[in-house]
Order: structure tokens, then sequence, then C-alpha cells
């Protein structure tokens, strides 16, 4: 794909982004994050891209990774997820963040906590190291002794599934 083909199709690949921003975070500044990285991302993988083809499922793809990516990176995030023996610590308050904001963050953060306790417990060991330790593949392999294509299939997988029930728990 060339440039002037990707920027004719990059505004619908970023309203799909931004979706899937807001899906997640349920705001637009944050959403705007993940729709200004999803695009960067894909514009690294420009040549692989076929010409005329659809990229609406892959943007969605790109757009969920970068959700998680830009949760991991927070500090204060609302989605610091506990160890399943460990007490649901609500996210600190932000300052001028106000109580109806501090109390979409704790639903949000629970929401998470909950869709990763319902994880496998192979799924959500893998999970854990790799979405909040921030190991690497690498290192992940080295602990576990497993493949490093099996490590990203199941993360994926978890990944998939998270998301997939913050949604639906959101929608309640």
């Amino acid at each position: 794909m060339t440039q002037e083909e990707f920027e004719h199709i990059a505004p619908a690949l970023r309203e799909l982004m931004l979706s899937v921003g807001r899906s997640f975070f349920g705001n637009d500044d944050d959403a705007e994050d993940v729709a200004q990285e999803g695009l960067v991302a894909l514009l690294k993988f420009i040549d692989r891209m076929e010409s005329g083809a659809r990229h609406d499922a892959l943007a969605i793809r790109v757009a969920k990774h970068c959700c998680l990516d830009i949760a991991r990176k927070r500090k204060s995030s609302p989605f610091v997820l506990c160890r399943s023996n460990e007490e649901i610590a609500p996210p600190g308050k932000d300052v001028g963040a106000s109580p109806h904001e501090t109390l979409e963050a704790k639903e949000l953060h629970e929401a998470v906590d909950k869709a990763v306790q319902h994880l496998k417990p192979s799924e959500r060991r893998l999970f854990e190291m790799r979405q909040i330790e921030g190991l690497e593949l690498d290192d992940i392999a080295k602990r576990t002794n497993i493949a490093k294509p099996s490590i990203k299939s199941i993360v994926s997988a978890a990944r998939k599934k998270v998301f997939e029930e913050i949604k639906e728990r959101l929608r309640k």
C-alpha cells in the first residue's frame, strides 16, 4: 500500500480506533490517544498492507492492543490489577477529579479485576506476567518453559476475553 492510499483510508480507520478507545476508556481524550498510537502503529507496516483490502479488523485489533498498552503504562491508572489473593484496592483519586469520575474509575477498576479473575489460571498467570508485570516474552518463556508463540497466543486470547467482559460489564 502506498502512503497516498493509506491517507485515503486513515480517517475511517481512525473512527474505528476512536470507537474502541471510547468503549474501553469511556472518554474522548484517551480515545484520541488510542487512535493516534494505532495509526502510527499501522503506518509502520504500510508496506505489508494490501491495497484495496479492508483493514477494519486490523485497525480494531491494533486499537485494542493500544488500549491495553496505554492502561499498562499509566502509573496512576484505574487499571492497576490485583492478584487473585489480594483485596481490591480502589484506584487513587486524581487531583481535580469529580466524585462521579472517581466512582466511574473505581467501577472500571473493579470490572477489569473481575474480568481478569475469570480467566483460566494458566491464562491469568501469563496475562499478569505480560500485561501487569510487563515481562518480555523471552523472560516469560524462561520462567514457564512455554514456547513464545504459545505465550503470544494465550495472552492474546486472554486480552480479548478481558476486553469483551469489560465491555459487557460496563454496558450493564
